[in-house]
């Protein structure tokens, strides 16, 4: 069947489908001729033939239909150009060396824009792995012999080998403003997902009756940023907050409630200082040998689930959860509290377990668990009989992987909490197994004194309006917007100093540093996107005309600028990919203020928006300019809400 060009593919359609469609159309117009043959001719054979070939035509047409419908929908994802160019020298490599049953492959973006713009450093890795086999060979013939392998693809404009067998790799143009439009038209997208995984995550975790410090604060905006992470991506992610809400020191509490309101079960006690309560009640302890008897007695009543202890526990509780949830509202962090009280019923089931497993071994009168490559063993039974904190770990790692069917589970802890909760259902065998913590080291004030977080939070909202009043933002926002703004600057410039910085070091807080508009700083991202948003306000055009240019106008990358900043964009999903590795933020923040600042050398050299030096009057408009602009505001927005931070359109 002769067929017909048809009209361009609707947007979103592929190759595959174009091609049906057309196939479809051609067929129906060689039915529709058959039905009226020409001549007019009424010879049975003739027609019989020509009803047969009907027959085979419309059942062509329906294999096609149906192919069709079932044909998945083009994919919307990012395309993570690194992966692709992984994938492509991968099969190249493969070819060069085919000895090899898994060859060394490294690709990594070039460093300096005038050797390309990727680089494959595999062939000095290759060489050497030949050389322990016995094949001396040189680098860069193996460079030669991968490139001569390469396969037909869409990215490599061309490649050259430098040095000792570099192959630097140049990308198409068209290949990147395809992407860049796709981004445009499809918004910030996940890359590929290949299996969705349970991921459960343990972070903030303050203890009952104590007020949280800053010592919460590197767990909390660090865990919820890692939720955000695997929540984007398209994982199910249940965040945990494992608060200490049981234990000795609840005896010590209900003791003093009860000397301190009497009437505590008909009247809820009026603790407006939970803190100060916390206090007084461990002074008695510390001081006073009957109240210390009665805290015990206390606790013995609240674990044997006397109600009158348990509405007294309860209200502890609440107003704690009350404190918390301030903390909570500020930083935008949403968390489901399952503290130490929930595994006390499941922690009988697990000694059980681990005496059956022949996992415990007894030590004047307690039960250890020895767990491989920790120096201290977890006192899983005490020599009373009690349980412990080690216990109730114990415990909620095991519901994690069997009630909860983790896949992954990350602990977001402090340097010093870093645990052995590992051994007795994390065998290497196992189809589950928890991720190592992510250990995060202290976060310090100049004077080394622990400081109340929601001081620490008020203190942000002060200097920010201090900060924005100084710039003379007052004068031109509104009071909604300028207290909008406020939060944005107050609690972005908080989280952003901590996230920027390398979680297994530690680092100086300052107010100074984190609220300058200058370098690497909240501040400073903050303002970029505002200033890049601006940007199509400027232009006087609205969504529907950014996304009908999206649509019909071509991305140009012929300014140098225009290509560093495209290139830029596209690299999101690759440092996605890399956090995804080590868990290590920061990666996210640098990468937000590479794109910042290579905006800001784009916007300095090349014309978004001309206006009449006379007038003022928009006359010219770059629409592939202004595209990039909202490229890159759209990739900076999705960043920042993985920081969990929270931009204005004005600032």
């Amino acid at each position: 069947v002769a067929m017909e060009p048809g009209p361009p593919a609707p947007p979103g359609l592929n190759r595959s489908s174009l091609f049906q469609e057309r196939e479809i159309r051609s067929l129906s117009a060689e039915i529709e001729s058959l039905r009226r043959p020409a001549g007019g001719t009424s010879e049975t054979s003739r027609l019989d033939q020509l009803r047969d070939e009907n027959a085979r035509l419309k059942y062509r047409i329906n294999v096609l239909k149906r192919s069709l419908q079932e044909a998945p929908p083009p994919s919307r994802a990012m395309t993570n150009i690194n992966q692709r160019l992984q994938d492509v020298f991968g099969v190249a490599i493969r070819a060069a060396c085919p000895e090899l049953d898994h060859p060394p492959l490294s690709v990594t973006p070039n460093q300096q824009a005038k050797f390309g713009d990727y680089q494959c450093n595999s062939a000095m890795a290759l060489a050497q792995v030949l050389r322990l086999r016995g094949v001396k060979v040189n680098p860069r013939e193996i460079a030669e012999k991968i490139v001569q392998n390469l396969p037909d693809n869409e990215l490599i404009q061309k490649t050259e080998i430098a040095g000792p067998g570099f192959i630097n790799v140049h990308l198409k143009r068209t290949f990147v403003s395809k992407l860049l439009s796709s981004l445009l038209i499809n918004g910030v997208q996940p890359p590929p997902l290949t299996s969705r995984k349970k991921v459960v995550v343990d972070f903030s975790s303050p203890n009952i009756a104590k007020e949280m410090h800053v010592g919460h604060l590197r767990s909390t905006i660090i865990g919820d940023s890692m939720c955000r992470l695997f929540e984007f991506l398209g994982h199910d992610v249940l965040r945990l907050n494992h608060v200490g809400d049981w234990g000795t020191q609840f005896g010590m509490l209900l003791a003093h409630l009860q000397d301190k309101f009497p009437n505590y079960l008909n009247e809820s006690p009026p603790i407006g200082d939970l803190q100060a309560f916390y206090k007084e009640s461990k002074k008695r302890f510390d001081e006073d040998e009957d109240f210390k008897r009665r805290a015990y007695q206390c606790v013995v009543r609240l674990q044997s689930r006397d109600p009158d202890f348990i509405r007294g526990w309860n209200l502890i509780c609440d107003v704690s959860r009350s404190e918390f949830q301030k903390v909570y509202d500020c930083l935008d962090v949403s968390i489901v509290e399952r503290g130490e009280s929930f595994y006390q019923d499941l922690m009988v089931d697990v000694v059980q377990e681990l005496e059956d497993k022949g996992l415990l071994q007894e030590d004047e009168g307690r039960r250890l668990l020895f767990v491989p490559g920790q120096s201290v063993p977890l006192t899983v039974v005490k020599s009373d009989g009690g349980f412990t904190y080690d216990t109730s770990d114990l415990a909620a790692l095991r519901q994690r992987l069997r009630d909860e069917r983790a896949d992954v589970i990350i602990y977001v802890v402090d340097s010093g909490q870093v645990g052995g909760a590992r051994g007795a259902w994390c065998s290497p065998e196992s189809p589950t197994a928890a991720a190592p913590p992510a250990v995060l080291k202290k976060f310090k004030t100049r004077s080394g004194d622990t400081v109340r977080l929601r001081d620490l939070l008020d203190e942000g909202l002060r200097r920010s309006m201090d900060k924005l009043k100084e710039k003379e933002r007052d004068k031109v926002l509104t009071p909604a917007q300028l207290a909008q703004a406020q939060r944005s600057v107050a609690f972005g410039c908080i989280k952003y100093a901590d996230l920027s910085h390398n979680r297994i070091n530690d680092y100086v807080f300052s107010f100074d540093k984190m609220l300058d508009d200058r370098g690497n700083t909240a501040a400073y991202l903050l303002y970029a996107f505002t200033r890049i948003r601006s940007i199509a306000r400027l232009a006087d055009l609205d969504e529907a005309a950014l996304r009908t240019a999206a649509e019909t106008c071509e991305v140009q990358l012929e300014h140098e600028k225009e290509w560093k900043l495209g290139k830029c964009i596209l690299r999101f999903p690759e440092i996605l990919h890399k956090i995804l590795d080590d868990l290590l933020l920061h990666t996210l923040c640098d990468f937000l203020y590479e794109l910042a600042t290579t905006f800001t050398e784009f916007y300095d050299s090349c014309y978004c928006v001309e206006k009449d030096r006379q007038t003022g009057a928009v006359v010219k408009v770059n629409l592939w300019r202004l595209l990039l602009c909202e490229a890159t505001a759209a990739v900076m927005a999705k960043g920042f809400d993985i920081l969990g931070i929270k931009p204005v359109s004005r600032m």
